[in-house]
């Protein structure tokens, strides 16, 4: 393993789905070898100073940006920050975090690419990016459920935001090596809403595994529920990895064999093969449901992060 940590960027808009994303991945990693950073605690006004001025906090001036590159550049060589702590309930700040980097970092938040410095920290970069109508359900249900909000402030909120959100938001997605695409499954499937559908664009910009001996275009046996193909993303050629909430465990044993046999310390969080927890989800009801498609974008991310970290 390098001296310095290896940091992960997971950046996407308000509810869609980043700290679920990273605490899944701090799962595998082991918990005591992650340091998760939000960069929505930089926030430069809290919320009533927000709303006084008539400002978003997805907007640059709303937010410390330069702290935040000047910290990730601190947590790149190993080095402590002092962190700034946003309080979602209240909508004021707490008492800053002194922070000590692990192994592995996982920065989270709104902004974390808007600056060639911020980027230029990362060893890997995703980018969440679901349907805007699955978003705005999420958001509603987080928001009524841990901050306090009625589902029509929750609305009015994203009304409010939505022109930030286009203008600072979404065009991140073009710095990502790894776009997440989580989406329901078409009506009338008979499919579990909850068993989402995840498209994953992986992007030229780090080396991805090859699958293409699995998925093959003449229909293996994974061809029904997980494809990989050639597509335009941005203008620019990807591959485009597809797997269905409906996939089932023999479909997905031989793709992660494929990755955990590719890194050795992959291999003992094998979801299949030794760590059972990976892509779990709650249904509405409490009952705990199995998500291929989630798990298997838990491994592509750790895969691609310890890679990183034999370099």
């Amino acid at each position: 393993m390098p001296q310095r940590p290896i940091i992960l960027g997971i950046v996407g808009d308000s509810a869609a789905g980043k700290t679920t994303l990273t605490r899944g991945i701090a799962q595998i990693l082991g918990e005591e070898n992650v340091t998760a950073i939000c960069t929505d605690d930089y926030h430069r006004y809290d919320r009533k100073q927000r709303a006084e001025m008539g400002i978003s906090a997805l907007h640059p001036d709303c937010n410390y940006v330069d702290i935040m590159q000047q910290h990730l550049s601190l947590l790149r060589t190993g080095q402590p920050i002092l962190k700034p702590i946003y309080n979602h309930h209240s909508g004021e700040f707490d008492a800053p975090e002194y922070i000590k980097p692990s192994r592995f970092v996982i920065v989270e938040g709104l902004l974390g690419y808007s600056t060639q410095g911020m980027r230029n920290s990362y060893d890997v970069k995703v980018y969440l990016a679901p349907p805007e109508s699955l978003r705005e359900s999420w958001k509603v249900k987080r928001d009524t459920a841990k901050r306090g909000y009625n589902p029509e402030q929750v609305l009015e909120q994203l009304r409010q935001r939505e022109p930030d959100s286009e203008a600072y938001i979404r065009p991140q997605r073009q710095w990502a090596d790894v776009v997440v695409s989580f989406y329901p499954p078409p009506e009338g499937s008979g499919q579990d809403d909850l068993l989402l559908n995840v498209k994953l664009v992986l992007r030229p910009t780090i080396s991805h595994p090859d699958f293409t001996h699995f998925l093959t275009p003449d229909g293996s046996h994974l061809g029904d529920a997980i494809r990989l193909d050639l597509d335009r993303d941005m203008g620019k050629p990807v591959d485009v990895l597809t797997v269905d909430g409906h996939t089932t465990e023999e479909q997905v044993q031989e793709l992660e064999r494929q990755l955990c046999g590719e890194v050795p310390y992959l291999g003992q969080f094998c979801s299949l093969e030794g760590n059972t927890e990976i892509g779990k989800v709650v249904g509405t009801t409490g009952e705990t449901l199995q998500s291929y498609p989630l798990a298997l974008t838990q491994l592509l991310i750790t895969y691609h992060m310890l890679k990183a970290a034999r370099v």
